[in-house]
């Protein structure tokens, strides 16, 4: 359900983006789902996966006390700390936090739908928004840039 939040995080500062400093909707939205939903977004889940691992793994249906939660932990972070960096960097900079986003959450819904397919792990965490989430936030940052830089 979290990523909804960072969806409607992303609506409303893109809406302020544009009320406020006066940007244009495409830029105003691109910003807003990179700082909020590459940025934001991988601090939650570094938090998550880091200090709530055990719990984290048993909402994707994960076995518990894997030291790989550290790792996936910190692939998030870097991903945070690049959204965010991105309030100050734009240009080939944003294009490298998508990137970065995009293919890891691609390769993190390949696994899920494999999991998903091969041991019917349908837990929320697994197979719920953060999987449609993994698929479509790329989707939405990769349009967003094309439609930014193509006009």
């Amino acid at each position: 359900m979290y990523p909804l939040y960072f969806i409607a995080i992303s609506v409303i500062l893109g809406f302020l983006k544009i009320l406020l400093w006066k940007t244009d909707a495409v830029t105003a939205f691109l910003f807003a789902f990179i700082v909020s939903n590459i940025g934001l977004q991988g601090i939650f889940a570094f938090i998550g996966h880091f200090f709530r691992a055990d719990e984290v793994a048993r909402g994707i249906g994960w076995p518990t006390g894997s030291p790989f939660q550290r790792e996936i932990a910190f692939a998030n972070l870097s991903m945070g700390v690049l959204g965010i960096m991105s309030i100050w960097f734009c240009g080939y900079f944003w294009l490298a936090a998508i990137i970065g986003r995009s293919v890891f959450s691609w390769g993190a819904a390949y696994g899920h739908i494999v999991d998903l397919k091969k041991s019917r792990n349908s837990n929320i965490l697994n197979a719920g928004p953060v999987l449609y989430d993994d698929i479509l936030i790329p989707v939405v940052l990769i349009g967003l840039y094309l439609a930014d830089t193509l006009r």
